[in-house]
């Protein structure tokens, strides 16, 4: 008995080749079809990009998405471009772009081929574009990485706040959708009050990765650790974040004299040498990429393995978002940040001369980093707390999955200190920050103590038994436990809540976990290498699958993962499918990714299975799939009359580059089509010429590298595509 699938299940099916939806995605995605404001909270790797995607898809007319970055934006168009094999589906408008570039762009959008179409802030406010897009049918307005609205956001852009004048400009009933990786409570409600999106539909995920170790270590000897550790998990990708390009040099080169193959990256080389240097990460020409902050939102890669921050970052948001590159595809993450608080100190100098406003904020941001690397408690409950969410460190998934639960830190009954810190701050009438609390309680009489008069108090050293640190370790932990609120909007001041009131009248037994003392910190090897991984599939043949992924996409000149990603690999290791039609249901493996790289995996795990002896699983159901075979059988039949492909699209309802991509699928899975009657009364034989010479000499076969070599003022896209359809039906079928 078939299930039957919803209209936007076999969207996700027919184009990404997924069976499933992770988490509310699928909720998501029909809030956005039914023209509702719609507020996506989803950490990296949860799967975002599909919430803005597929409705795009299945909309009519072409969305537009906001994004930060052009190398963000080259990124997601690829990607998209690669499932559907139609370059023109998504585009992106910025000012990479020169004018003819622009022109095709705009020209695909009014064809009415273009569903997504990317574009900076700064290129949605130039009021030529705001004129053409009024000219269109936009179904939705999407905000990617909207915390780029807020001050408080880790990565915020002034231009941001500018989107929803520009929207209004456009069509002020223009639905808009606002997606974030990290965002704060308090950086959400920025988000909503900016863009105007008060009775939107909110979906938050959680932000627990629970396949991500969480561990913070001394930084002394990092060097040495990292290699070390780099060394035990040979052949893993990994990315190690520093803040200055002079330490980022210096690191990579060091591991490369180590026999540890790295590369640097910074914004303080020319573009070329940045593309290259992250096309040989994503290609596994090389296993590490020191970088500072500037790589990062434009890659993509599922397979890393382990994040490391030789410098502790600028805020926790920064962090999650960077440690959030690690293990997308699911398995082991291992996130290792090394601590000095003198690089705290040098944080906070490189502030002044700024604005008083921001360097409050930059403050409070450090102080959160400083109370996350010093804390005792589980990392990951400290971490989700900060984002707003509650964590069971006992029973939550991925618990035990950092240095602090690994490894317990003392555990102290602090019932009695509570009740004095939330008398203190109820006495000081909740006026004051968390490092003026222990100043006062620990009996410290500084300059600000005595302004206020405040030695002078009967509570004043109430908990000179207990040095600053340790009270310090209960401000934050009275926090995460509810009992005290940090004001962010007043730079961390704290308040009393409604259980803080509670516990002075009925105190009931309370403890803490004593934070570290990096002062006296060792290295402990011990816990090198935890993390979990695809333990089910069969290790041998995932390594042939991915020698063979490897060997593909260095002879098609595309990433690995490009091919297959890791998950699907590890099905296939798992599954062991020998006929086209289990590996169409292969997670991850649509039609068109089956039909074009399917073959070899194929063979390779026919023959594994037979040379082993293999009994493979028996529940391995073929589901049926659209049968498209007849629609096939009319093209080629028609193209055998020599039938005109205008003729041909009209009578299916086809647009013209439709049919096109429908006559590449058909030469792409093998069958040989002769369009020479089309094509010599179209273009002329010297253009003919020109591009069947290019395609003899290039490293791939993308239209779109062929179009920017021969010149896309000369030739247009079809003019390109028709002659790699009569390319490849002639030397490859």
């Amino acid at each position: 008995m078939s299930i039957k699938l919803t209209p936007i299940q076999e969207s996700l099916k027919s184009f990404f080749g997924f069976n499933s939806f992770k988490g509310n995605q699928e909720e998501i995605i029909q809030s956005v079809l039914n023209g509702e404001d719609t507020f996506v909270i989803m950490p990296t790797g949860g799967g975002k990009s599909m919430c803005y995607q597929l409705p795009a898809i299945m909309s009519e007319g072409t969305a537009i998405i906001i994004s930060p970055l052009i190398a963000l934006m080259k990124n997601q168009v690829d990607a998209i471009r690669n499932f559907s094999n139609e370059d023109g589906i998504a585009h992106f408008l910025n000012s990479s772009l020169n004018k003819t570039e622009t022109r095709k762009v705009k020209e695909d959008i009014i064809s009415g081929k273009t569903k997504m179409l990317y574009v900076a802030p700064e290129s949605l406010s130039k009021q030529e574009n705001i004129d053409f897009f009024r000219g269109i049918t936009v179904p939705f307005v999407a905000v990617d990485e909207a915390h780029c609205i807020s001050e408080w956001g880790h990565d915020f852009r002034p231009e941001y706040r500018r989107i929803k004048e520009m929207i209004m400009a456009i069509d002020e009933n223009t639905p808009i959708m606002a997606l974030t990786a990290t965002a704060t409570p308090k950086v959400q409600q920025d988000i909503i009050k900016n863009l105007g999106m008060k009775d939107s539909d909110v979906y938050k995920a959680s932000f627990n990765r629970p396949n991500l170790f969480y561990e913070v270590r001394v930084k002394k000897d990092a060097v040495k650790h990292i290699i070390t550790y780099i060394k035990a998990n040979a052949g893993k990708s990994g990315i190690i974040y520093c803040l200055s390009r002079k330490k980022v040099e210096e690191i990579a080169e060091t591991l490369k004299v180590n026999g540890i193959k790295a590369l640097p990256y910074h914004a303080g080389f020319d573009s070329n040498k940045r593309a290259r240097h992250q096309d040989m990460f994503l290609m596994e020409d090389t296993d590490v990429i020191v970088a500072t902050i500037a790589f990062g939102m434009g890659i993509d890669k599922p397979d890393v393995r382990f994040v490391m921050h030789y410098d502790i970052p600028k805020s926790l948001e920064g962090y999650y978002q960077e440690t959030g590159r690690a293990g997308r595809d699911g398995g082991e993450g291992r996130c290792i940040a090394y601590y000095d608080y003198k690089d705290i100190e040098k944080l906070e100098k490189f502030m002044q001369g700024k604005p008083v406003a921001e360097q409050e904020v930059g403050k409070q941001l450090l102080e959160e980093v400083v109370a996350y690397a010093e804390t005792g408690i589980s990392r990951r409950k400290f971490l989700l707390n900060y984002f707003g969410e509650e964590f069971d460190e006992v029973t939550g998934e991925g618990a035990g999955l950092d240095d602090n639960t690994a490894n317990p830190k003392e555990k102290l009954d602090a019932t009695e200190e509570i009740t004095q810190l939330l008398k203190v701050v109820f006495s000081l009438k909740e006026q004051f920050k968390g490092k003026y609390l222990t100043k006062f309680l620990s009996g410290t009489k500084t300059t600000e103590v005595k302004t206020y008069k405040h030695d002078s108090l009967e509570l004043f050293g109430i908990g000179s038994d207990h040095d600053e640190k340790y009270w310090m370790a209960l401000v934050r932990q009275a926090i995460i436990g509810k009992f005290l609120n940090k004001e962010i909007e007043s730079y961390g001041i704290l308040k009393m809540t409604a259980k803080g009131f509670d516990f002075i009248k009925n105190p009931t037994a309370f403890h803490i976990y004593k934070d570290h003392d990096y002062e006296t910190f060792g290295i402990d090897d011990s816990i090198l290498g935890i993390g979990k991984g695809g333990a089910s599939a069969d290790p041998v043949l995932f390594g042939l699958l991915k020698d063979l992924r490897k060997k593909i996409a260095d002879t098609k000149k595309v990433p690995p993962f490009i091919i297959f990603q890791d998950p699907s690999l590890e099905d296939m290791a798992t599954q062991y499918p020998i006929t086209p039609e289990e590996m169409v249901n292969i997670i991850g493996v649509g039609q068109g990714k089956a039909m074009k790289f399917g073959t070899p995996f194929l063979t390779t795990i026919n023959k594994y299975v037979d040379e082993n002896d293999i009994i493979r699983p028996n529940d391995m159901v073929v589901k049926s799939v659209v049968n498209k075979s007849g629609k096939k059988v009319y093209i080629i039949q028609s193209i055998d009359r020599k039938r005109p492909l205008e003729d041909i699209a009209s009578a299916k309802g086809f647009l013209f580059s439709d049919l096109i991509t429908e006559i590449e699928h058909i030469v792409d899975s093998g069958t040989k089509v002769n369009l020479d009657y089309y094509i010599n009364e179209n273009i002329d034989e010297d253009k003919q010429e020109e591009v069947f010479d290019y395609f003899h000499e290039a490293e791939s076969d993308s239209v779109e590298d062929a179009l920017e070599e021969l010149g896309p003022d000369d030739y247009t896209e079809e003019e390109v595509r028709l002659m790699r359809i009569k390319f490849l039906s002639e030397l490859g079928n």
